[in-house]
């Protein structure tokens, strides 16, 4: 029965304080967007430069001899 008297305590502790940290998060906007760190990965960082940019002058495949 004494441990009642340390463990409630303590998890009504515990618990008020992940309430003031997540009611702090959702206030500073940490929940705002949560679809683009999802897609943030398919972006290409290579955007300014083409896709295919070779060079075939002069070159007509027949390079085995």
């Amino acid at each position: 029965m004494s441990v009642l008297f340390v463990a409630l305590p303590l998890a009504l502790l515990l618990g008020g304080a992940a309430l003031v940290a997540c009611i702090g998060c959702i206030r500073h906007g940490q929940f705002d967007d949560l679809e683009t760190p999802a897609v943030r990965m398919l972006i290409d960082d290579e955007a300014d430069e083409p896709a295919s940019q070779t060079n075939n002058e002069g070159n007509d495949g027949d390079d085995f001899a």
